[in-house]
Order: C-alpha cells, then sequence, then structure tokens
C-alpha cells in the first residue's frame, strides 16, 4: 500500500492551548505543515487507572473524530490535557490526563501515524534525587497520578499492538514549564521577589525550571527525528540552580537556610499532609523544589545533541506585560 502520509504535516492535538499553541508555532516556523486538532472533552466513570481504559475503550465516536483529524498526518503531538497541580482527583482529570492519551493514540494508529508524541509531566517521578527516562513513576498529587495512568496506559497499549501497527510512541516528560502570561511564571515571580525566597544552603543545586519555547523547540526536533526514539524522553535541563533561578525571576538573592531545619519542615510538612488526605501535597512538593530543586539525567537528547537553547532565565526576567 503507498504512503498517502506527507512527511511535512503534523497534526497538534490540543494546539489552542499553552503548550499546544507554542509547539504549532515552532513547527510552522520551520516549515511543518500544522493541523490544528481540538481535543475531544472525556470524563472517566471513575477516578481509577481502570476507569481511564474504560471510558477509553467507549469512546469511539471520538476516536473515530480524530482518525479523520489525523488523516495524512506524518506526526502527532499529543498536547492536550489539564495542567493544573493542585486540583482534586476527578473524572474530568482522569479523562484529560489518562484517558484522552490513549483515545488519541489508538486513532494515530488506526490513521497510519508514523510517531505519536505525548506530552506528560515530570512530576509523575516525584520527589526523586534525579529525574531519569524510566517507566518508573512515584506520583505525589492527584495530577501526577493522572499524569502517570496516561503514560501507563499509554506504554501498555504500545506493547500490547502487533506487528502490523506502525505508530512509534513517544512520551516526552516536560519539566517544570515557565512562559509569558502562565499564572505558576507570574506565581514564581512573585514568590522570587518577596521575603519568603530562600534555598537550602549552599544553593547550589540544579533546578528543572524550563522556558515553553525549549521545549516547543524539544517537542519538534523529536518528532522529525530520523531514526528510533526511545519511549520516555526527559525535557533537557536548561542549566539553572536554585538560587539562580529566583535571582532571574525576583531580581534578588534569595535567603540561604540550614539545610538540616529545611529538611524538617518538608519531612513535617508531608506528615501533615497525609493527615490531611494529601492535600498539601503539591505546594509542600514546591517548597521542597524551591528549596532542594531536583537533579535530572542528560538523556536521550544529549546523547544525539539534541539541545534547545536556553532561554527561562531571560523569560523569567521578562514581564508578562
Amino acid at each position: 500500500m503507498p504512503d498517502t502520509h506527507d512527511r511535512t504535516t503534523w497534526a497538534v492535538l490540543g494546539a489552542s492551548g499553552f503548550v499546544g499553541s507554542v509547539i504549532a508555532e515552532y513547527a510552522r516556523a520551520h516549515d511543518i505543515h500544522v493541523l490544528d486538532v481540538v481535543a475531544p472533552r472525556l470524563a472517566a466513570p471513575s477516578t481509577t487507572a481502570s476507569s481511564a481504559r474504560e471510558s477509553a475503550a467507549g469512546a469511539r465516536v471520538a476516536e473515530d473524530e480524530l482518525v479523520v483529524a489525523f488523516a495524512g498526518a506524518r506526526v502527532v503531538v499529543n498536547a492536550a490535557g489539564l495542567a493544573t497541580p493542585d486540583s482534586e482527583l476527578s473524572p474530568s482529570l482522569v479523562g484529560a490526563n489518562s484517558a484522552l492519551p490513549l483515545v488519541a493514540f489508538s486513532a494515530a494508529r488506526r490513521a497510519g501515524v508514523e510517531r505519536f508524541v505525548h506530552l506528560s509531566s515530570a512530576a509523575v517521578q516525584g520527589p526523586v534525587a534525579v529525574l531519569d527516562e524510566s517507566t518508573e513513576t512515584m506520583p505525589f498529587s492527584p495530577y501526577s497520578q493522572s499524569k502517570a495512568w496516561g503514560e501507563h496506559l499509554l506504554v501498555e497499549a504500545d506493547d500490547a499492538g502487533s506487528q502490523d501497527d506502525v505508530t512509534e510512541l513517544v512520551v516526552v516528560r516536560a519539566t517544570s514549564v515557565q512562559g509569558a502570561g502562565r499564572p505558576t511564571t507570574t506565581r514564581l515571580r512573585r514568590l522570587a521577589a518577596s521575603s519568603f525566597a530562600s534555598v537550602a544552603a549552599p544553593g547550589d543545586a540544579p533546578t528543572p525550571v524550563t522556558s515553553v519555547a525549549a521545549l516547543a523547540e524539544f517537542v519538534t526536533a523529536v518528532g522529525a527525528f530520523e531514526g528510533r526514539v526511545p519511549v520516555v524522553v526527559l525535557q533537557p535541563w536548561e542549566g539553572l540552580t536554585v538560587t539562580s533561578v529566583l535571582e532571574a525571576a525576583g531580581r534578588r538573592s534569595p535567603r540561604r537556610l540550614p539545610r538540616a531545619l529545611c529538611r524538617f519542615v518538608v519531612g513535617s510538612a508531608r506528615v501533615v499532609s497525609r493527615l490531611l488526605g494529601g492535600r498539601l501535597a503539591g505546594p509542600v512538593r514546591r517548597v521542597e523544589l524551591m528549596w532542594f530543586g531536583q537533579g535530572q539525567t542528560s538523556g536521550w537528547a544529549d546523547s544525539v545533541g539534541i539541545r534547545p537553547r536556553p532561554v527561562v532565565a531571560d523569560l523569567l526576567r521578562g514581564s508578562d506585560a
């Protein structure tokens, strides 16, 4: 059967969103024809991984519509989902972050797409000391749990595929993505400029704070890469430390706190959060990242020479106006 796919045509699911719109714009600027695809709204019957799988299996109409939308595309980028780190675990969160990726992957397979790039989050690995590209996850919040389920269901479907399936699955784990106008970036600037801005001494730990521009560049490089890509790839580090990110965002040096004190505070806060049903997991984790940062492996991108421009420091020094 002849190949009817245009190698310069991609489909971006969720192209109107914060990340999806930047990816679509960057791809177009590099001579890629982009099909903007609206993501269907899915809700799982309950808040479990099995309910997400059931919801995906029952979303036949949505899948059929995506097959038509993906027709002729060589690459599909799934940038859809709910980026709500502090939300409760809900059917809509599970539907968007766990079930929808599986529906989109199935549609991409049926459309004969060559590569399906799913945007996940490094939050699925939780408080590990060093982020890596393994399929192991340790979610710590409802949001990270929903993203972890999305990854697991995709890998499960990929492993269960037949030899006739031509679609290559790639999960891109985005780190702490910042961008002009994004609420998380505005909050980071306010925190960095406040008296609460602090780091655990000596303050030289790496932090996975990155820019949406670098993410768009990386995703485009992944989609266009000639050759096999690992199932899980990590967004490259942009070189900031816990001190330099606060200095860039707040234009002032943060306080350096005793490391032992910071460990005690984080540990105590985790105990309180567990007693409250995990409701403080997100805020506690953000404080931990501010103080201690998080390392990451150099990963696949570095091994093949993909190094997006490090622009997050300049972004944080700017304004949203």
